[in-house]
């Protein structure tokens, strides 16, 4: 199988969808891998790492004409998805639920889709979507407590507080991965949280992990009023897998908080969970609105690209072996769990919560198996 990787062109993107490690894998085991110039720099990979590796370096003309299967980080900017053919496969983040131009450009492409962030596991959970929620969450509250600071238009706020200061209250919405991450950076900061969810069971959990030094809500729509009032940052971290995020914050409710207070939207890349968000960029990540300072980057783990890309290999290179080893259509007919990451294929929606959010018809993945 040919495997192809170009370099990231979103805004600030440095991850790269294969390390020379991970490379050096799949041609053990009998594939070539054709790499973009440049493609590793901002993980410190240098074109020689990949050769050592046994990839071959190319321009970004030759590794789309050539590759059998695409391996990103991001979603496909318009540039690369008007690159993509029928007979290719794309191993990336697609979250596709709030956005209609890819979705379509991908369908028209009639390429065969896979979204690291549908991909499921036998124990539950979303074990490719796992290390980005775990770096994005601790990143947020890093993002936060910049945000706090006075001259970025926050409240000047130190989270942690000092002797005789009470410290800043962080209130996090939804206990899942990317939840659990925040509280454990902002109780490392001294910060007094709260986690806000709608599972007794993952509150009683978050209170054994925290040992009480996190306080747990059962997230109604009042009790989350209340508990943004007062809150000095308040990140969203909820997820519907698939689908557009609900937007649980309001404008009128970010009128009742203090001015100055910080919003951190984790779930940006599914629309944001809160009215007033609208995705922003490492080169201009906050802007402010109703007094509230708004930090809504959509590819936060870009920005410890290293940390991120290795995290992320770890999770995506088994199933990118299973593609490339059994070929496409039967490592998805094997591997029910990898089938879920079917977005997109042959010109149809396979995710039905894509499907919903954009008013499309929907083909069940397993539907789909026998064209491909």
């Amino acid at each position: 199988m040919r495997i192809g990787c170009p370099k990231e062109i979103k805004n600030h993107e440095y991850r790269v969808g294969l390390t020379p490690e991970s490379a050096a894998e799949l041609v053990a085991h009998g594939h070539s891998v054709t790499m973009e110039t440049g493609a590793g720099d901002g993980i410190g990979a240098s074109d020689d790492a990949y050769i050592a590796a046994g990839a071959t370096i190319a321009s970004v003309d030759e590794v789309f004409e050539t590759a059998d299967i695409i391996v990103k980080v991001k979603e496909p900017q318009e540039v690369e998805r008007k690159r993509m053919r029928a007979d290719q496969t794309l191993y990336t983040y697609l979250h596709l639920a709030p956005d209609a131009p890819q979705t379509n450009d991908l369908i028209a492409s009639g390429a065969t889709c896979i979204a690291y962030e549908t991909v499921t596991s036998a124990r539950g959970g979303l074990p490719l979507l796992k290390p980005m929620s775990q770096v994005a969450g601790r990143m947020s509250v890093q993002a936060g407590a910049a945000a706090l600071e006075k001259a970025k238009g926050g409240r000047g706020v130190l989270l942690g507080g000092v002797p005789g200061v009470a410290p800043g209250k962080i209130v996090i919405i939804g206990g899942g991965v990317v939840g659990r991450n925040a509280a454990q950076m902002a109780v490392g900061l001294g910060a007094d949280v709260t986690i806000l969810d709608r599972s007794n069971d993952v509150l009683e959990s978050i209170d054994q992990q925290f040992g009480g030094a996190v306080k747990t809500v059962y997230s109604s729509q009042s009790l989350l009023e209340a508990a943004i009032k007062d809150a000095d940052v308040v990140v969203g971290a909820v997820l519907i897998p698939g689908a557009a995020a609900p937007k649980l914050v309001t404008r009128e409710m970010l009128k009742t908080m203090q001015p100055g207070a910080v919003l951190v939207d984790v779930a940006i890349d599914q629309g944001g969970c809160f009215e007033t968000s609208r995705a922003t960029t490492h080169a201009d990540p906050i802007y402010i609105e109703e007094g509230i300072v708004h930090y809504c980057v959509a590819n936060m783990p870009g920005a410890v690209a290293r940390t991120s890309t290795y995290a992320l290999n770890n999770a995506t290179l088994p199933h990118l072996l299973q593609l490339a080893d059994l070929g496409v259509a039967e490592a998805l007919r094997r591997d029910p769990h990898l089938l879920n990451g079917l977005n997109v294929a042959k010109g149809v929606v396979t995710c039905e919560p894509v499907a919903v959010a954009q008013n499309l018809p929907y083909t069940p993945a397993a539907d789909m198996l026998a064209q491909l």
